[in-house]
């Protein structure tokens, strides 16, 4: 089974992907297509030419090895993907063929904490990834039952409940072991970590979401409000926790990720 999660920057994907890289089945892939969306854009991210020198530009021959084998032989491959990475012209049909799943968290914290991250107010709606989001699981909900949408702050309200009904969902066995991991880097991480996993690198498992205010300037408070139609439109396909049973939860280490 091939795994994709789309979702758009500054959420829990990368802490997702631990998760899953925790799995004794399961191996990951970080934001494959990076490098050519990169190449194709010509966006100014940090470490860019770092990452289009490590990557695959052409999204045809990054997309042939998604559609392959998986890594290893495992029977599980987990793609973390960003919405906003695909490429304009490209041919969507091999998503298809994935299973595919939707994270998505609120607007205005999203911008709030890309603007930390960036520095900079200059940011669009294109840039948190939400229409183009939409735009994939309406085409893909054309085609076969909606995918299911995972909101990040419900999410850290309750992982264990969400990651059993999630695999559930897949039919496949749920393993405490993506309930923690050891902190660090990994191997399977984008050379564009330094820039942006402080957080993650320093985690070793999932902790409830921040409740604070957040605070936005009219200029992006005006974009969190612009794609509040959109995440509302996903979140109706939210999925539901597992009910909680006797044992729930299990223990996890002090050191854990939040949303950034």
């Amino acid at each position: 089974m091939k795994i994709a999660m789309w979702s758009g920057p500054r959420n829990i994907s990368t802490a997702m992907m631990r998760a899953w890289e925790n799995r004794p089945d399961c191996e990951v892939v970080d934001e494959p297509l990076y490098a050519a969306w990169l190449a194709h854009s010509g966006a100014d991210h940090p470490g860019r030419e770092d990452v289009i020198a490590a990557g695959e530009t052409d999204w045809r021959q990054v997309v042939t090895k998604l559609t392959g084998s998986n890594p290893g032989g495992q029977p599980l491959w987990y793609q973390k993907h960003m919405c906003h990475h695909l490429i304009e012209g490209m041919d969507w049909n091999w998503i298809a063929g994935l299973t595919n799943i939707f994270l998505v968290r609120r607007p205005e914290a999203v911008v709030a904490s890309y603007v930390r991250a960036r520095g900079t107010e200059q940011i669009s709606a294109d840039d948190i990834g939400l229409p183009l989001q939409v735009e994939l699981f309406d085409w893909l909900s054309r085609r076969q039952a909606p995918p299911p949408v995972i909101d990040s702050d419900q999410f850290l309200t309750d992982p264990e409940g969400h990651l059993r009904a999630l695999c559930s969902h897949l039919g496949i066995d749920f393993h405490p072991g993506m309930l923690r991991w050891p902190a660090g880097a990994r191997p399977s991480d984008g050379v564009w970590a330094p820039h942006w996993y402080a957080s993650v690198q320093a985690s070793t498992g999932f902790e409830p979401p921040r409740s604070k205010p957040v605070a936005l300037s009219a200029q992006t408070a005006a974009v969190a409000d612009a794609c509040q139609p959109l995440y509302q439109k996903l979140m109706a396909f939210r999925l539901q926790p597992h009910p909680k049973q006797a044992g729930w939860p299990h223990s996890v280490d002090s050191a854990s990720i939040r949303n950034n």
